[in-house]
């Protein structure tokens, strides 16, 4: 018998629910005699043994809903090695609980923060095995993380919205995008809903450079701009400054995020009217797309596939349109950022996208 622990930590997307399926459909398709513990609410289920036995059931018509049926949170990678405010040792706590189940393996579907934590559990001599669960798609080792094609897809589905009213009043708009430190979502949604500017993380803008992209648009006849900018956009004059400069700055910040920031700036350079919109969370909820649906399937079976042959240490990724294995201690924290130079920004500049550089 095949004992396996499962959760799903840090921020919640679609698909989490078709993987943990995916995982679950193909152990039991294989014959073998399999019990799930699922812990609760991420990493804080495993370190306090907080869990309960899932059957077929739990299972049963979760292909299409969005969240997680474990529930998640955020358990900070570099507080894993402090006590809690009891003086539990967190590591040592999830390391007993694992063995008093007598669990074979710990499947965890995570993020970057997830998969550096995953990596300290599989050094401490813990059976692991992840999968790729992030909107920002930033994992490294993958060329796709299940949630982001969904994401894409509601952020764009915005920014189609946004066209027809920033066309009728003749207005500047600014759709925020998530992604505080990798621009992939806000760049993809950005081009698929025809947005004029597209401002992301890794390329930092002159917002003279992004008036002067506006009145461009409007000398050549057009009434209105569309802006996709990511969380963390940053401007160049901020990207010169250190970590402390910055943080220093940030504590006086008055805008709610850098898209008001941005806006307020083109105001009063430009004495144009912008208006700013934030889907926020939106991206992160509903169903899943038929694109996350079909690969976090593909992804979770995989996974299964792993477990019966008692392979572990590994997430499993997708890499030149194949489903493969990446050795855990190569993904955990290292980010896949968005190159200035990749070939996808390039083609966005000869369509004529401004990135304000």
């Amino acid at each position: 018998m095949k004992r396996i622990g499962m959760l799903t930590s840090g921020g919640d997307c679609q698909a989490l629910n078709a993987a943990m399926r995916g995982v679950v459909k193909c152990l039991s398709c294989s014959g073998e005699d399999v019990e799930i513990y699922g812990f609760l609410d991420g990493y804080k289920g495993l370190i306090y043994g907080d869990f309960r036995m899932l059957t077929g059931h739990d299972f049963a018509g979760i292909l299409t809903k969005g969240g997680t049926i474990l529930g998640s949170s955020r358990t900070p990678f570099k507080l894993m090695r402090e006590p809690d405010e009891n003086g539990l040792d967190k590591v040592e706590a999830m390391k007993q609980n694992y063995y008093k189940l007598k669990l074979d393996c710990m499947v965890i579907l995570g993020g970057n923060g997830t998969h550096k934590t995953a990596n300290l559990l599989r050094e401490e001599g813990l059976n692991v095995i992840t999968l790729p669960k992030t909107i920002d798609n930033d994992l490294w080792g993958t060329d796709m993380t299940f949630g982001f094609q969904s994401a894409v897809n509601i952020a764009t589905d915005c920014i189609d919205c946004i066209h027809t009213t920033a066309s009728s009043h003749a207005r500047i708009f600014i759709v925020e995008v998530m992604g505080h430190k990798v621009g992939w979502l806000t760049l993809n949604a950005g081009m698929a809903g025809g947005a004029d500017i597209i401002l992301i993380p890794e390329i930092p803008y002159d917002i003279n450079k992004v008036i002067k992209a506006i009145n461009e648009r409007e000398a050549r006849g057009s009434r209105f701009t569309i802006m996709a900018v990511a969380e963390g956009a940053i401007s160049k004059d901020d990207a010169k400054l250190s970590k402390k400069e910055y943080k220093k700055k940030m504590e006086n910040y008055t805008y709610p995020s850098v898209s008001y920031e941005i806006a307020d700036k083109i105001r009063k350079k430009s004495g144009k009217d912008v208006r700013v919109t934030v889907p926020g969370h939106t991206q992160r909820g509903g169903s899943p797309c038929p694109y996350d649906r079909v690969f976090a399937t593909r992804l979770g079976a995989e996974a299964g596939k792993l477990i019966l042959k008692g392979e572990y240490g590994f997430m499993v990724g997708y890499k030149n349109r194949e489903v493969v294995k990446v050795s855990l201690e190569d993904v955990a924290g290292k980010l896949k950022m968005v190159s200035p130079d990749a070939t996808i920004v390039k083609e966005a500049k000869m369509v004529g996208i401004s990135f304000g550089d």
